[in-house]
């Protein structure tokens, strides 16, 4: 009787466990629309794997448009030291050329591929293959260093192309899928979910980044740079960029430029040829628990307004500087990176709601933002010669550097680049140009009018302040 009982026992829970086993792994997950409390009612469907359909729907609608990207570019033998002369019986190394490959993905039928700007940079020579096995040669339209984002273009038709998604609705928690080239592995689909929002992780170099990436969990690897990334109806929804790792493969995270970012610095490349910039006019930080408690505030989330540009958009609207800005057009911010890719998708003469958060209390700004020069006129491509030319990047000074070096007016040289005219005649990085050719010097625009009036030789005086205080001035000649 006793055995009798205990094989019945074996069998019930022999039973329960297949049932568990059958539950766990062939039953198809359960799809639940619950309602959750102190929500204002909206209904939140809980997440669940897709079934094999959805990625496979998602996989085929991709991998057609995208594409791998090679590159080939020379790189300039150095001159050698007297010593190493003697030693290699050569004045200078012989030149050489470096491959590199990446991805791309196809947004138009008529051959527009969107890529990192890393993927391309420096590049003589640039060579897509298509899915079908095709090879064409692919030119450069226009670059955006401040989100690494490159548009090129190849001349073919009737292309297969991938269609943009809305970023603003990706949901962390949701399955997307990351398809592009790792390790020359062409047509490489992997899946994940958004793991984050608005991650900034510092590997722009621009003067003015826009980091607001994607996290997601789907494996990237070197090669995927500038594939897609797609939700699983298959629209783009970002570009892949970057991974975090300390072996320089795949660790756990990857990151993705956000599609609304992508199309819009796409647009302004195809319609203007350059990316029009909408700056706020303002100095920005993350509002931390620490800096709250340095500053004595209640509000723990925002970004800090530190200063204003002196008749600059924000505070021309009324915004000051202390105040923390909370939410853009309705739009909840909490930090930098999440107000520069709101900003960021706005092109100057753009008006957005500035809401912000002063003594305590919530007020609302309309802004008119303006353009790098301090004014709402679309930047044309040949406005950029100042820099180009003079090979500086310059902004306005602030209100900060005016009561610092005690100067009513001036424009900044933020950097100069390595072999250009700055460099070689001494301008060092930080110098505020007062006046040039004994005209004084309020903003960029203002020097680049006055130098665009030059012919070529005529020799140029800057004169200005040194970032340790000290007067010093400099001459050129203008080409």
């Amino acid at each position: 009787m006793k055995k009798a009982v205990v094989q019945v026992s074996f069998a019930l829970l022999a039973g329960a466990v297949t049932l568990v086993g059958y539950k766990l792994f062939f039953e198809k997950p359960e799809v639940r629309i619950i309602r959750e409390e102190g929500f204002n009612g909206i209904i939140r469907q809980t997440l669940s794997a897709p079934e094999d359909g959805d990625f496979i729907a998602a996989a085929e609608l991709t991998l057609p448009s995208v594409v791998h990207v090679k590159t080939s570019a020379t790189i300039r033998g150095r001159q050698l030291s007297p010593f190493e002369e003697l030693f290699f019986g050569r004045s200078q190394m012989p030149d050489r050329i470096q491959q590199g490959t990446g991805s791309g993905v196809i947004v138009t039928k008529d051959g527009y591929i969107v890529t990192n700007n890393h993927v391309i940079a420096n590049a003589d020579e640039i060579t897509v293959v298509l899915n079908d096995n095709r090879e064409l040669n692919a030119r450069v339209i226009g670059t955006d260093p401040a989100t690494d984002i490159a548009l090129l273009k190849v001349d073919a038709d009737n292309l297969s192309f991938i269609r943009f998604g809305n970023s603003d609705d990706l949901r962390v928690g949701q399955w997307v899928l990351a398809v592009g080239n790792p390790f020359n592995l062409t047509g490489t689909v992997t899946a994940g979910i958004v793991s984050a929002k608005g991650r900034s992780i510092n590997i722009i170099s621009d003067r003015f980044p826009i980091e607001a990436f994607i996290q997601t969990d789907a494996a990237v690897n070197p090669g995927n740079s500038g594939g897609a990334l797609v939700n699983t109806r298959g629209e783009l929804v970002g570009i892949n960029t970057a991974i975090s790792s300390s072996r320089g493969s795949f660790e756990g995270y990857s990151f993705a430029v956000p599609s609304n970012i992508v199309k819009k610095v796409m647009e302004d490349i195809i319609e203007y040829g350059n990316v029009q910039r909408a700056f706020l006019g303002v100095s920005i930080a993350d509002l931390s628990p620490a800096l709250a408690r340095e500053l004595n505030l209640k509000q723990t989330k925002g970004v800090y307004i530190n200063d204003v540009t002196e008749n600059g958009a924000a505070e021309s609207a009324g915004i000051k500087k202390g105040d923390i800005i909370v939410a853009v057009d309705g739009r909840d911010v909490s930090k930098v990176s999440e107000l520069q890719e709101l900003i960021g998708r706005k092109r100057p003469g753009n008006e957005v709601l500035i809401t912000v958060i002063r003594d305590d209390r919530q007020r609302d700004f309309k802004v008119k933002l303006r353009n790098i020069h301090g004014n709402t006129k679309i930047v044309k491509k040949e406005d950029y010669a100042l820099e180009s030319v003079l090979g500086a990047k310059f902004e306005n000074i602030t209100n900060e550097d005016k009561r610092r070096f005690n100067i009513s007016h001036g424009v900044k040289v933020v950097s100069t680049q390595p072999g250009s005219k700055f460099r070689k005649i001494g301008v060092p990085d930080g110098f505020i140009i007062m006046s040039a050719n004994n005209r004084p010097v309020r903003t960029v625009e203002e020097l680049n009018s006055m130098l665009q009036g030059l012919k070529s030789g005529d020799g140029v005086l800057i004169q200005g302040i040194r970032p340790d205080g000290r007067p010093d001035y400099f001459g050129f000649g203008w080409n």
